[in-house]
């Protein structure tokens, strides 16, 4: 398998571009008040500022969006999106220093989501409380639960919404972390259904990228996946994966020269880890790292967090 060309995490990058239907499929309340004929902004520059002043546990797919309110109103939504596969006891606390950090430095009303991607069905948090002798404060953010989607898988299917795919492709992740040949399965299922949803091309190339870097297989499989598909795609008169795996050797190359191989592959193999839906032999396959490496790579991780 070849490394992938985009080093942060998948959920970072399909979030940005699909913010108005991240927005519908999981906080359809909010995104009814929201006035999308205006678009939307990015706020990078804003998110690195609070965050770099704000050291506070790993940011993998964490955004900051501008929208507008139906009222004409500007309002900023943060997002948090937990992709660790682990509960994180801080993490209640980090999106209310978040929220408070930009408050203050920017004076403007914010509104804090959580999107919660670990494997643990019993926890849940949508609220950070601290109290002492009587002096106490209450912070509330609206928060979702992947593992909630398990149930709904026919829902999932026939769902328009591209996060419907985004969702099951974590989930299927999720449960085959220990069964790559069931993994295949999926993958090639989930690839397939996306020429059936009448999406456009460029929707599919997005949706195919997301479901390749998360899925990994083996290089063996991988190459039998490839060559299925490609077999699919052929059939039906629609070869796009072929383009999207041409955009990411390309970005690959780029990234390559600019950072270095070996580096792309270790920050390929850390955000995995952070991930926490593969096995340590999967993310070594994946990135033609070694085990001990992995290793390394997951104490270092464990030795930030503390």
């Amino acid at each position: 398998m070849t490394a992938r060309d985009d080093y942060d995490s998948p959920w970072k990058e399909i979030l940005s571009a699909y913010f108005q239907e991240f927005m519908e499929f999981f906080f359809p309340h909010i995104a009814r008040e929201i006035d999308w004929s205006r678009g939307y902004e990015l706020l990078d520059k804003e998110l690195r500022q609070i965050t770099r002043e704000s050291e506070v546990g790993f940011r993998l797919a964490d955004q900051l969006v501008k929208v507008w309110k139906k009222d004409g109103e500007e309002a900023w939504v943060l997002v948090h999106v937990e992709v660790q596969g682990r509960e994180e006891k801080a993490f209640g606390h980090r999106v209310f220093v978040y929220h408070y950090r930009i408050h203050d430095l920017y004076k403007r009303p914010v509104v804090s989501l959580a999107v919660l991607a670990d494997d643990n069905p019993n926890w849940h948090v949508e609220v950070y409380e601290e109290e002492l002798w009587g002096c106490g404060n209450t912070f509330r953010f609206p928060s979702v639960k992947l593992l909630a989607f398990r149930d709904q898988w026919p829902v999932l299917e026939a769902f328009s919404n591209p996060f419907a795919v985004v969702v099951m492709a974590h989930l299927r992740t999720m449960e085959t972390r220990k069964d790559n040949q069931e993994r295949l399965t999926s993958k090639l299922n989930l690839s397939k259904s996306l020429y059936r949803r009448g999406w456009t091309k460029q929707e599919i190339i997005d949706l195919y990228r997301f479901i390749d870097w998360i899925m990994a297989l083996p290089n063996d499989l991988e190459k039998d996946y490839h060559r299925e598909l490609t077999k699919y795609e052929e059939g039906i008169k629609m070869p796009y994966v072929t383009t999207a795996e041409r955009i990411g050797m390309e970005k690959g190359v780029e990234k390559g020269v600019e950072k270095g191989r070996e580096e792309g592959r270790k920050e390929t193999a850390r955000n995995l880890l952070l991930l926490g839906i593969l096995t340590e032999e999967q993310i070594a396959q994946a990135t033609g790292l070694s085990i001990e490496e992995i290793r390394q790579l997951r104490n270092e991780i464990s030795r930030s967090s503390d």
